[in-house]
């Protein structure tokens, strides 16, 4: 009799998590719209979504940010559904989120550490790589018992085994800030090296413009549309984070620079805004800012006003600018376009995928440079 082969899977599954959105008085968002926001970071990390608890705290206690009965009943209820981890929109302090570990014996996450793991996915230059590492080690160094999960499905690892980043929890806080010192000396060696790149330009007079916007806007999909590059652009959060510039001529004689910022996204960590500092100055140094806006997205409101929060932190949000609604073609009613050029004054439709509108931007961008 022939043996029958067994079958054996080959990839771990995706990790199960269980969220759980409180609602907080930050950017004017809705309670849903929070709960959205942290169901697509964790979808985008490749997290499979066992439920998405939307609550209201009235009582909040000390030990674990909420009433104890509540945090007693969420803990079940991660653990019924057989969750691998808990993942939080609110940022609880290592001793709460020690608490909470403790409490229902699986890793806690909050929303700072799901963005910077994100950020360590999609890391591809020497520069981002220095970054996301700097900002993961001031994040983590005063987390060190936090218990780790490996959140990535390609890097195969799963609770309970050694997998990335185990070996920087376990090593000593003295080696934790030597590492966070020398990495603080690369990047501003970087730092120092595109300042004289943008030394250069500004000696070549040539006008540039930072191509700014919510994460997954289409910031990439632009600057690879005017220009013909190929950037990476994918419809994922947080697909590109460094500063890439290209040549663009909106007109015939006319030569200007885009640059391709880094995505926004409502109260970025605090440790990747300093890691990433001298890649988001790029928008502080432009002399035109064009800020894209996903006009499909229900939170735009909310979208726009997180990035004019982020240019005056950089001091950037007096530079003249040009609104872009992008991703026209995939709004089904005409009277919403109609409402949102009425919001935005002087906006201008386009839907970089269909190249509908792209002439009437280069025009504008000619105009608005041409005394520059």
């Amino acid at each position: 009799m022939k043996a029958t082969a067994k079958l054996y899977e080959t990839q771990d599954h995706p990790k199960k998590a269980f969220l759980v959105t409180i609602l907080e008085p930050r950017g004017g968002l809705t309670l849903n719209e929070q709960g959205r926001e942290l169901q697509g970071l964790c979808e985008t990390l490749g997290l499979e979504i066992t439920a998405n608890e939307v609550i209201r705290v009235r009582e909040k206690n000390p030990r674990f940010g909420m009433g104890s009965g509540k945090a007693e009943e969420l803990s079940q209820k991660a653990n019924e559904l057989k969750a691998d981890l808990m993942v939080f929109n609110w940022n609880p302090s290592p001793s709460q989120q020690r608490n909470w570990e403790e409490l229902c014996g699986l890793p806690v996450v909050d929303r700072q550490e799901i963005i910077i793991r994100i950020f360590a996915d999609r890391a591809s230059t020497r520069e981002a790589e220095l970054q996301v590492k700097l900002a993961e080690l001031t994040y983590f160094l005063p987390r060190l018992t936090h218990k780790y999960i490996d959140l990535s499905r390609q890097r195969g690892g799963r609770y309970g085994t050694k997998g990335t980043g185990e070996t920087k929890l376990e090593t000593d806080r003295r080696k934790i800030e030597k590492r966070i010192h020398q990495l603080e000396k690369e990047i501003e060696k970087i730092a120092k090296q595109r300042e004289m790149q943008r030394r250069l330009r500004e000696r070549n007079n040539i006008p540039v413009c930072a191509i700014v916007g919510y994460t997954n806007a289409g910031k990439s999909s632009l600057l690879n549309a005017l220009t013909g590059s190929d950037v990476p652009a994918q419809d994922r959060l947080f697909e590109t984070l460094d500063a890439v510039t290209r040549r663009y001529q909106p007109s015939p004689g006319v030569s200007v620079l885009l640059t391709d910022t880094v995505g926004f996204i409502k109260q970025l960590p605090h440790s990747l805004v300093k890691a990433f500092r001298s890649t988001l100055e790029e928008a502080a140094l432009a002399d035109i800012i064009i800020h894209i806006l996903d006009a499909s997205q229900p939170d735009i409101e909310s979208n726009y006003e997180t990035t004019i929060t982020v240019l005056k932190e950089l001091g950037a949000h007096e530079i003249p600018s040009i609104i872009l609604l992008n991703k026209i073609d995939l709004l089904q009613d005409n009277s919403v376009l109609d409402e949102l050029k009425t919001r935005f004054t002087g906006s201008i439709a386009v839907s970089v995928k269909e190249r509908i509108g792209l002439n009437e931007a280069g025009e504008r961008i000619a105009q608005m440079t041409a005394g520059i």
